[in-house]
């Protein structure tokens, strides 16, 4: 008997309604002939209480107990849609992550799944129960509950659905599908029926937050079907699976962007003191996370090195190189502000040159400068003004044909 596992975010079970409607959609699931697994995400309001609550009580909770927490918050909204299931005559069962046998590392707030133990799942499967589990939580070697941190519910319905053998997960999302482009900045944008893994994967990394790279990662390593749906409206999603067909030829097949991208530029004295390991391994041993990188090495200027950050990690990285500035021996550090990322991804790129140059020559016609690009086999970002993220976005949009 073939299983499903579906995966719901908080704001689908945001009122009796909408978990009363889940419910039914399980139902009739099961009806089918599959055994039913629900991963779960914990709703607003009760994330909400219990965080204010913490909050009273500390500034900064101990990790461990602030997973406790994350995982009462799904696990109390888990046991509700189980009630709900119930209610319109099905049969449930929640399990919180220890309970399904979600191992972890003991890493608090952003842990990995290291196995998925079944037998609990198939015993209930027997007894012809759905199986709700409370998302992003497992637990250690040491018998600590662990949470994963973004896209932690996610990661787990896949992680779940390849130890399963599911035929497929199915993500109900706040959208009816993946689109060419975020429909509210590009109102042209059009619903694609199938979009490959590494398509996603570039996608979500570049700021198309709709399914976290974690669970596209594990999709692609475990090849998991994953079809992303719409909570509210029964329409058909988007599949993401290894290989797809290409949509009317179109080489580029999405577009990206994403705001609040600042450009650190540090400048040296001589090309012997410029060191991008030196730098950067400083860098990352303080978990600060750079995108795009260039360096400048010519006669008679002195050479820099640039990179673009996320606004939040921006006070970090600035403390970070002050406190390193003798043992790294750059001379000056400079920054830019109100800059964005655009890009545009397409497995069809590999086979097809010259797309690099359409963009550039659209952007320069467009007149928006560019002042960083990244380039790999199937995408290209440009970093531009922020003021012309939208512009720049709508603009590509046309250029490679998205909107037919």
């Amino acid at each position: 008997m073939s299983s499903i596992v579906m995966k719901f975010g908080g704001p689908a079970v945001a009122t009796p309604e909408k978990m009363q409607a889940i419910a039914r959609r399980a139902i009739e699931e099961q009806g089918k002939g599959l055994h039913v697994v629900i991963v779960i995400s914990p709703m607003a309001t009760i994330r909400r209480e219990l965080q204010a609550y913490a909050a009273e009580l500390s500034d900064n909770p101990v990790k461990r107990e602030q997973d406790v927490l994350l995982a009462a918050e799904a696990q109390m909204t888990s046991a509700l849609l189980s009630i709900a299931i119930t209610e319109q005559g099905g049969k449930a069962v929640s399990l919180a992550g220890w309970q399904t046998g979600v191992a972890t590392d003991s890493l608090h707030n952003n842990a990995r799944i290291e196995a998925v133990k079944t037998q609990r799942i198939y015993k209930h499967f027997e007894q012809g129960e759905i199986v709700v589990i409370a998302g992003s939580q497992g637990v250690d070697s040491h018998e600590n509950i662990t949470t994963f941190g973004k896209g932690g519910s996610e990661t787990t319905a896949v992680a779940v659905a390849a130890a399963i053998n599911a035929e497929r997960v199915d993500m109900y999302t706040t959208v009816d599908g993946i689109y060419t482009a975020d429909p509210h900045i590009v109102p042209n944008a059009k619903k694609l029926k199938e979009l490959s893994y590494d398509e996603m994967l570039e996608l979500a990394n570049l700021g198309a937050m709709i399914i976290h790279p974690r669970a596209v990662e594990l999709a692609k390593k475990y090849n998991i079907p994953v079809v992303v749906r719409s909570s509210t409206v029964n329409v058909e999603g988007t599949l993401l699976k290894e290989e797809v067909e290409m949509e009317k030829n179109l080489v580029v097949r999405g577009i990206a962007y994403e705001s609040d991208i600042i450009r650190l530029t540090v400048g040296y004295d001589s090309y012997e003191e410029a060191s991008l390991a030196d730098i950067f391994t400083v860098l990352a041993n303080n978990g600060i996370n750079v995108d795009i990188i260039v360096q400048a090495v010519i006669d008679k200027v002195k050479p820099t090195i640039s990179f673009s950050i996320e606004k939040e990690q921006f006070a970090e990285s600035l403390r970070v190189l002050e406190s390193s500035k003798l043992s790294l021996g750059f001379s000056f550090a400079d920054f830019e502000v109100g800059l964005a990322k655009v890009s545009i991804v397409g497995s069809g790129m590999v086979s097809h040159p010259g797309i690099a140059a359409r963009m550039f020559t659209r952007l320069s016609r467009e007149g928006i400068d560019v002042k960083m690009v990244s380039t790999s086999e199937i995408k290209v970002s440009v970093v531009v003004p922020q003021e012309d993220m939208i512009r720049a976005a709508n603009a590509l949009h046309e250029e490679f044909n998205l909107t037919i």
